[in-house]
């Protein structure tokens, strides 16, 4: 496409007409030859099929057959992979016809090449497109030849062929690789003659000498996966994870599934574990009670636990007596960090946090304990920078890779991996062609078969390069593998078992080998950084998010009773925020922080002030409620602080403008705390509410509120005194006045009734003595009260006692 651009944007400048001339004249060259030689073209199609010495006659007048020839090569097996002496290899795959026109008298040959001279040729063969008489060898011919019947547009034939190894041609006394080709012959309507229509080329490493030094190899075997879960727990006591999805997960560890295939694969592999913690984390959620969000605020129990449970047991299996690496938790992206976080603050020491976490994690859900010292870029690129912030977390070995830290001095082969690049940090660098063999789909035979293949022969090719010096060299592939991918690395590794010409170790044994003196130690300028990679990079955002979670969780934490029950959770959400997982992925990634963020959120409002509306204050003094709700699993323990909009008019603890209290809440509860208030003048205040952490760091919303005041004098209550006890004395006034002018009327009628009787002296002296006794003259009226009645009072009737 870049190719087509730039020639159709040339113009008409002279040099461009001469190029399309000269274009012109060399595509009409074809048809000039055909109108010259007309008559020899009759004679060329009519020539004999025989084969002469196992090569078949090919169109006088092409060099190569074209590439689109509309028919595939498929090698679906080859084997055994490394034959030896006496072996017989055995090839089968399939052919396919994906022209218009059917081909006849079709059948499979194979084509042994020359011994390839280094690692380079070997990548050239892969490289290689059309069929090249002169660079792809020569048939064996009969009777190691496969006849097909016709094959019909858009059909498919299958084919089986074996030939003794010792029938091939190869160096009984040097070791090497050797290319093969399996061809298609045959004939179309329009091409009535025998060609090539297709060829699939590979690999056979050829060993009949026992190799004099072997390279020592180690294979790393990755766990890890993307971010599953977020910091978001259910609200029971056992803080049950939520999964968003938990189905993906699932069918990975399910038997079959990409993850399910690593361990069992694995298990029977000499490799080293390298292995995220945030996977063991999360499988171990699974496999215990745990929650699926069905709707915005819906969730329903997960029911994935055995699978879950299978998988860990396995896992825990397999790696018992193996070297494992554990990663930082959550498998942080180094590169992003250095290249656009570390200067964001709080990046690096989270780092730090997730390498802390790596360790107890693995130890605990798997019983082993992990190698922390292995720092692993994305492709094992690195820089300085790169360098700088993998060290940090204190890793002293990082995993590099060989298309990065390339070899620039005199060394003519594969140096040993360890590498010493200063300050004490030692780079395991990774073979880069080793490393790559296994991407791209893999899921068919055909590409698996070649995978294998090119990965045996770059192994042999790099142990000749120097056959008596002892090297050790590391395959680090992607990440993640698919399952097809683990099943063709195995399938490589098992053919390697042997030890023919390689000795299995573990990636400690590389780490600690002796480097080559000659190797270069050099690491790469930031200039040198892939820029397909950089682009991939989490952006800057990404750091300023996890800082501004941080702080709300440092601010949220201090108040908690139970910490770890949000400190834990919390944490891991942050190292996951950082995961090379999200390279490609960033609108994910933001709606994952912004996930985590919310939900921290949504907790800190869980402890929060009680709205109040205005109250009235009445007197010269009086309380001031407010009142703390918690409606977390936990205690809270806070200072309450109350300050006066107008301390003049309204002071707080009878003497300032502010006071506070220290206040603990019970989960699940509210507390009302009561505040001393003193009034000096009338009108309304402004009070204002607001939490804080022990430390003094404000902690949710102020609270503002209104308190009218209207304070009570000592004067006005002394001339409200008064007039109450007037009211009072004239009230008793007038009873008694009525009292007595009862008492005058009851007299007179008694004193006309014992007017026709005499009294004698008795009973005067009885009646003076009487009224003496009553504080009377005899000449006062009589008392002014009548005696106590001791009869029952009548309904409704106040009773004075």
């Amino acid at each position: 496409m870049a190719e087509a651009a730039e020639f159709q944007g040339m113009g008409t400048s002279p040099a461009r007409r001469w190029l399309r001339r000269t274009v012109a004249v060399i595509a009409a060259a074809p048809l000039l030859a055909a109108l010259i030689n007309g008559a020899a073209t009759p004679a060329a199609q009519a020539a004999p099929t025989a084969r002469t010495a196992g090569v078949a006659q090919t169109a006088p007048a092409a060099a190569k057959t074209p590439a689109s020839t509309g028919v595939d090569v498929f090698l679906d097996t080859l084997s055994p992979a490394a034959p030896v002496k006496g072996d017989t290899l055995t090839l089968s795959g399939t052919v396919t016809n994906k022209g218009k026109e059917a081909v006849t008298e079709a059948e499979v040959d194979l084509l042994v090449g020359p011994r390839l001279d280094g690692r380079s040729e070997i990548d050239d063969v892969s490289e290689r497109g059309a069929y090249s008489p002169g660079d792809d060898g020569d048939k064996l011919g009969a009777p190691y030849t496969v006849e097909l019947p016709t094959i019909a547009a858009g059909l498919s034939e299958d084919f089986s062929l074996s030939v003794p190894v010792g029938k091939l041609g190869l160096d009984e006394d040097e070791n090497g690789v050797y290319q093969l080709g399996v061809v298609l012959s045959g004939q179309t309507s329009s091409e009535q003659y025998e060609h090539v229509l297709g060829i699939e080329r590979t690999l056979l490493p050829w060993q009949p000498v026992a190799a004099d030094t072997k390279t020592q190899m180690s294979y790393l075997w990755p766990l890890i996966s993307s971010t599953r879960l977020s910091a978001e727990t259910n609200t029971d006591e056992r803080q049950s994870p939520i999964f968003e999805d938990d189905a993906a997960l699932a069918a990975e560890l399910a038997p079959g599934g990409r993850l399910e295939r690593l361990v069992s694969l694995g298990s029977e592999l000499p490799v080293t574990w390298v292995i995220d913690p945030d996977l063991l984390a999360t499988v171990e959620a699974m496999a215990g009670e745990y929650k699926v969000r069905t709707a915005p605020d819906t969730t329903a129990p997960g029911r994935n636990q055995d699978v879950a449970k299978q998988w860990l047991s396995s896992l825990e299996k397999a790696v018992q007596g193996s070297n494992v690496v554990a990663l930082p938790f959550g498998d942080p992206d180094l590169a992003s960090l250095a290249h656009r976080g570390k200067d964001v603050s709080g990046s690096l020491s989270q780092l730090q946090s997730a390498t802390t976490v790596a360790e107890s994690t693995v130890e605990t859900i798997l019983h082993v304990k992990p190698s922390i010292d292995f720092a692993w870029p994305v492709e094992g690129a690195i820089d300085p920078s790169i360098v700088d912030v993998a060290t940090s977390a204190g890793a002293d070995k990082i995993i590099a890779r060989g298309d990065s830290l390339r070899e620039t001095g005199p060394v003519s082969y594969t140096p040993s991996a360890a590498r010493p690049i200063g300050g004490g940090t030692t780079a395991v660098v990774a073979d880069a062609r080793l490393s790559t063999a296994f991407q791209g789909d893999l899921a068919t035979a055909d590409g698996s078969t070649l995978a294998v293949q090119r990965f045996l022969a770059q192994t042999l090719a790099l142990t000749l390069q120097a056959p008596s010096k002892q090297r050790t060299v590391v395959v680090a592939p992607q990440r993640m593998l698919t399952a097809s991918q683990a099943q063709t690395m195995a399938n490589a590794l098992h053919s390697l078992a042997d030890q023919r010409w390689v000795q299995q170790v573990d990636l400690i044994a590389v780490a600690a080998a002796k480097p080559d003196p000659d190797a270069t130690t050099d690491v790469p300028g930031a200039k040198s950084y892939p820029g397909r990679l950089r682009a991939q990079e989490l952006p800057v955002q990404t750091f300023q998010d996890i800082r501004t979670t941080q702080e709300t969780l440092n601010n949220f934490k201090v108040i908690l009773t139970a910490q770890d029950r949000v400190v834990t959770p919390f944490g891991n959400a942050l190292d996951r925020e950082m995961s090379t997982s999200w390279r490609g992925r960033a609108a994910a990634a933001a709606d994952y922080r912004r996930g985590v963020q919310t939900f921290l959120e949504d907790l800190r409002t869980e402890v929060r002030l009680i709205e109040k509306s205005a109250l009235t204050l009445s007197g010269r003094s009086a309380t001031i409620p407010v009142t703390v709700q918690n409606k977390l699993l936990q205690g809270v323990d806070l200072v309450l602080r109350l300050e006066s909009g107008n301390p003049t008019r309204l002071k707080l603890d009878d003497r300032s403008d502010a006071a506070e209290q220290q206040i603990k809440v019970e989960g699940g509860h509210s507390q009302s705390v009561k505040f001393a208030a003193a009034a000096n003048a009338n009108g309304p205040v402004q009070v204002t509410a607001q939490l804080y952490t022990k430390e003094g760091i404000p902690y949710g919303d102020r609270m503002t509120f209104t308190v009218k005041v209207s304070e009570v004098t000592p004067t006005v209550m002394l001339v409200i005194a008064g007039g109450v006890l007037l009211l009072v004395l004239a009230g008793v006034r007038m009873y008694t006045q009525r009292k007595r002018a009862a008492a005058r009327e009851g007299t007179a009628d008694d004193a006309d009734a014992a007017a026709p009787e005499d009294a004698d002296d008795g009973g005067d002296a009885v009646a003076d003595t009487a009224a003496d006794s009553a504080g009377q003259q005899p000449s006062d009226p009589g008392p002014d009260t009548l005696p106590e009645s001791r009869d029952p009072s009548d309904t409704g009737e106040k009773v004075d006692h």
